[in-house]
This record gives C-alpha cells, sequence and structure tokens, in this order.
C-alpha cells in the first residue's frame, strides 16, 4: 500500500505540473528533494508515458497477490516464477532510476524513493522463497543458503539501502549541500 500510495501522489504530482508548469508539487523540498526534475525528465516517462502510471498498476498486482496469499491461496510454481521474473524487472528498473537520480538528474525524488525502498524487500523476498521452495532451480546448498538468508531479509534490505544512501552521497555530495 506504501509503494501504491506513492505511485499515486507522483502521478497527482504529474498531473498538477501538466495542469500548470509552475506548480509547487507536494514531494519538492527543497533543490536536493523533490520530484519536479524526475517527473519532467525524460527519465521519468522512459516509455512515453509517467513512470508513476506504470506503478499505479504494478504495485496494484502486488497487492492483490499478497491479498490472495493472506486469504490462503496456493500459487503454482509457473506462477511464482513469473512473478519473479516481474521483480526482477522492477528492481532492474528501480535501479536504473536510482542512478539516473543520483548520476544525471542529481536530486533525490521522495516519493520515488518510497517505491525503491518497497522494491528491494520484495525482490529478496520473492527470490529467496523462490530459491528456497524449489521454484527456481537451484543447487540444495544454494537452497539453504537462501532459507537462511530469508531469515535475515531486514538485515539484508537495511545493508542495501546503505549502500544507496553511501552511493547517493559520494556521488551527490548530500550532506554538504544542506
Amino acid at each position: 500500500m506504501i509503494a501504491l500510495t506513492a505511485a499515486f501522489l507522483l502521478t497527482v504530482d504529474k498531473f498538477a505540473i501538466l495542469e500548470d508548469p509552475q506548480a509547487q508539487l507536494s514531494c519538492n523540498f527543497s533543490v536536493l528533494v523533490g520530484c519536479s526534475t524526475n517527473l519532467g525528465s525524460w527519465q521519468g516517462a522512459i516509455l512515453g508515458f509517467p513512470n508513476p502510471l506504470i506503478g499505479l498498476m504494478a504495485w496494484t498486482v502486488v497487492i492483490t497477490i499478497g491479498a490472495a496469499i493472506l486469504a490462503g491461496a496456493r500459487f503454482a510454481g509457473w506462477f511464482w516464477i513469473a512473478l519473479n521474473v516481474g521483480v526482477t524487472g522492477a528492481l532492474a528498473f528501480v535501479i536504473w532510476l536510482m542512478a539516473q537520480s543520483f548520476f544525471v538528474l542529481d536530486v533525490l525524488c521522495p516519493w520515488c524513493m518510497v517505491t525503491w525502498t518497497v522494491t528491494i524487500p520484495m525482490f529478496l523476498a520473492v527470490t529467496l522463497h523462490n530459491l528456497t521452495a524449489g521454484n527456481l532451480p537451484a543447487a540444495p546448498r544454494v537452497r539453504r543458503l537462501a532459507s537462511v538468508a530469508y531469515s535475515w531479509i531486514i538485515v539484508i534490505t537495511i545493508v542495501c539501502y546503505l549502500i544507496a544512501a553511501v552511493i547517493a552521497q559520494v556521488e551527490m555530495d548530500f550532506l554538504n549541500r544542506l
């Protein structure tokens, strides 16, 4: 729900920019933290339409799958593999968007960062589940490692966040620009 809300807010802000290019957006906090630059760039519409629309569709699917699992649904192995392909694509897209923010646009989009922070653990959870459950082909040793890693998913996620923060700081010199 958090990432869907972020995608919704980004979409609302995109509409605001389309209506009034000088609009003050809810996500603009400073020259370093804001979404106007991202939304107005070609990177903000990589497929020819605003990226937040991808989020609105994708996060709705993820929420539906989560609700089905909570309701007791069991999915076939092929479904889990398809989901893994989807979340791997999402992670690749997020990493690319992060790189664009850090190295090209030189700004941190707060609602984008919300999406990033949800995509990373989602990828880890789905991939480690698939390795542990045998949905993805892997040697027994890899399955055992995935099972152990699954119990450390929060720590692994935090390490991923720290790596991203260090890269952002090194590239953007964020702290000295505050």
